[in-house]
């Protein structure tokens, strides 16, 4: 499975568990100005994935519990964000 894949993937688990939080799902849902069917009909879509991802690192709480809830390591979220559209580290020097 390449990096790319992997992360697709890592951000598919993630939205799972968004669309699971009663309590966390509408902030998302506000935040990015998604409704229910574009969960549904962008989960394919790399750069909808990619915000999934921005999302969830707003807040290491947010971090922390879904890589308990996952049985991953808290870095996880931030590999699989590089590896999607726009998560490139761009350096200056």
């Amino acid at each position: 499975m390449s990096a790319f894949d992997a992360a697709e993937t890592l951000a598919l688990q993630v939205l799972g568990w968004l669309v699971s939080n009663d309590e966390l799902l509408p902030v998302f849902l506000g935040a990015s100005g998604a409704s229910l069917a574009d969960l549904r009909g962008r989960a394919r879509d790399p750069v909808f994935l990619a915000s999934v991802l921005d999302f969830l690192l707003m807040d290491d709480a947010w971090i922390v519990a879904f890589c308990d809830a996952a049985g991953l390591p808290y870095d996880a979220p931030m590999t699989a964000r590089q590896a999607l559209p726009g998560g490139h580290q761009t350096h200056w020097t």
